[in-house]
């Protein structure tokens, strides 16, 4: 099998033009089969200020109602995921941009949860492994934007963690999957007050001892619990971490292990 790489950035990166600049130039100096998974960054909440579109959030998620999917539709597979691929192409990359409605991609159903309507957030249901596998056979480098669809007509807002995990793991029936959750951060920190604390190595016990001790919360954890399952489903390796910083050889992140 030949080796493949996927790419998670979040928010942090996007915000940020000159984080997005060196994160591009550091990915498309990969070589080999790759794919981005995006998240959306503040831009969605900066707009819904100004057009008057009220963002409500429960425990650090957002509530995507109809008039917020409208917004995070356009910010996130629209503004967000060009703008990516129109500087992968500035670089010399075939990149192409695509959700999860696109050929089918990424199908997803709507959150039912016991006490919280989430509104029109997706739960993935299913990979369309073949469209994806064709395209990385084209030579493109697939571009991904965090909303997903039903199968109905329905688009609905995904986290992008999970998106990357779902993808990775799917592909990894095909290929050699190694997964980069790529933050601010160097890796996942023994003290979050030390940047210079990193684990080179996390497996299951310390996870769970460092979620007990509360070193791991509510930012991390969702991290760790895709990082876990990724490799539960076949992805040949994990790391989290700065993905600027490990293509400059100045850190390696910290792998996950089972």
């Amino acid at each position: 099998m030949s080796e493949l790489t996927v790419v998670k950035i979040g928010g942090n990166v996007i915000d940020d033009p000159d984080k997005l600049n060196d994160f591009l130039d550091a990915f498309s100096n990969l070589s080999g089969k790759v794919v981005l998974v995006h998240g959306g960054g503040k831009l969605a909440s900066d707009l819904s200020g100004e057009l008057g579109v009220k963002t409500k959030m429960v425990n650090g998620r957002r509530i995507t109602d109809a008039e917020n999917l409208k917004l995070v539709t356009m910010v996130y597979a629209g503004l967000v995921n060009k703008n990516i691929v129109a500087s992968l192409q500035a670089r010399g990359v075939n990149a192409m941009g695509m959700c999860g409605a696109d050929q089918d991609l990424i199908l997803a159903e709507k959150r039912n949860h016991p006490t919280i309507d989430f509104g029109f957030v997706g739960d993935i249901t299913k990979v369309n492994t073949l469209a994806l596998c064709k395209q990385i056979e084209c030579n493109s480098t697939l571009v991904i934007a965090p909303i997903t669809h039903d199968g109905k007509g329905q688009l609905l807002n995904t986290n992008a963690d999970t998106i990357a995990t779902e993808v990775a793991a799917a592909l990894s029936r095909f290929y050699k999957v190694k997964l980069v959750y790529s933050f601010e951060k160097l890796g996942v920190l023994m003290d979050a007050d030390d940047d210079s604390s990193v684990m080179p190595v996390l497996n299951t016990e310390q996870c769970a001892q460092m979620v007990k001790d509360g070193v791991i919360n509510t930012g991390m954890m969702p991290k760790t619990e895709n990082a876990f399952y990724a490799l539960s489903k076949g992805v040949e390796e994990v790391i989290i971490g700065n993905f600027v910083s490990m293509e400059s050889n100045h850190s390696s992140g910290t792998q996950i292990i089972q």
